[in-house]
């Protein structure tokens, strides 16, 4: 499942080729994907502009709206990808002139507006369910093969306390984010520390993978009880995720199954796992000596060196 650092690196293609641009067409290819789309998305979507695009924990935020209706009526569509959800630009391949803001370039809008309907993304999947055409003929596609991934659209003062984030904890690479914070939300809980760093409420947007990195760097066993890692190993643990975090988006997420960017392009940070997937091998840390193991917690792969990490 895409973690943070994948989100964020989707984020970050997306706001280079579709900010600012005008939706001309939305296409919705099935009823649903883990959920039945919003009601009225498709006509939501189309007319819009594309204002902005951020991230919270692990939803893709993208503001759309009207700039003559003011940014009162702007509103969220929120994007899950789930497990095998990816977004993919196809920039314009025709040499014709894009549409104006207004969308009549020749006069001739009807004329003009078909072109989209004739798609330079020829090579259309099976998993393709959403299909968008912007004003200068770019293209965005999100394809979802299990359909784990999920929409909603909401309006921009609502999103905060919308069922998806008003339960989240604080993101790791805020600045929001420190030993404090994080001892105060640790200091009850007796589910080991790796359950504890899944735990959304805890601390939003942490996955599997960049946990089991974050544990191995700051010497923290995945076995120690939540609530028995004191000031000293949080102060580390902290700086440990956001250092882990920090490295991943730089490489573009870490590319294992599914993901990819949203130019399509694969992540690097897989080539620089310490830890994970590296059961049996021996462990980086210098003079160490031990080896890589695998234990499930909470039915998740927990990766980690036995004789380093207390």
């Amino acid at each position: 499942m895409p973690e943070l650092p994948e989100v964020e690196t989707v984020c970050r293609g997306l706001r280079a080729h579709i900010i600012d641009r005008r939706i001309v067409r939305a296409e919705l290819r099935r009823p649903d994907l883990r959920f039945p789309f919003p009601k009225g998305l498709q006509d939501q979507l189309e007319g819009s502009t594309i204002k902005n695009i951020t991230r919270r924990a692990k939803y893709i935020l993208i503001q759309v709206g009207n700039d003559q209706a003011g940014e009162a009526n702007d509103k969220i569509w929120l994007t899950h990808l789930g497990m095998t959800g990816r977004f993919t630009v196809y920039p314009a391949q025709s040499d014709e002139k894009a549409l104006d803001e207004t969308g009549d370039e020749t006069g001739d809008t009807a004329k003009e507006t078909a072109r989209f309907y004739h798609s330079t993304h020829n090579q259309i999947g099976a998993h393709d369910h959403v299909h968008i055409w912007f004003d200068d003929l770019t293209e965005l596609v999100y394809t979802d093969p299990r359909r784990f991934g999920y929409m909603d659209m909401m309006a921009l003062s609502d999103v905060n306390e919308s069922k998806h984030l008003r339960q989240l904890g604080p993101e790791p690479i805020g600045n929001t984010f420190g030993a404090e914070v994080l001892l105060e939300k640790l200091k009850n809980r007796r589910a080991p520390i790796k359950s504890a760093l899944l735990d959304q409420h805890v601390v939003a947007g942490l996955g599997n993978i960049y946990v089991c990195e974050a544990l191995f760097r700051s010497g923290i066993s995945p076995r120690r009880l939540a609530c028995h890692v004191g000031p000293v190993r949080t102060g580390r643990l902290i700086e440990a995720i956001k250092n882990v975090l920090d490295e991943a988006i730089t490489a573009g997420g870490s590319t294992l199954r599914d993901f990819a960017g949203a130019q399509g392009s694969a992540g690097y940070f897989q080539h620089n796992f310490d830890v994970y997937d590296r059961e049996g091998e021996a462990c980086l840390k210098p003079e160490c000596g031990g080896k890589i193991k695998r234990i499930v917690q909470s039915g998740r792969s927990s990766f980690y060196c036995s004789k380093c990490q207390r």
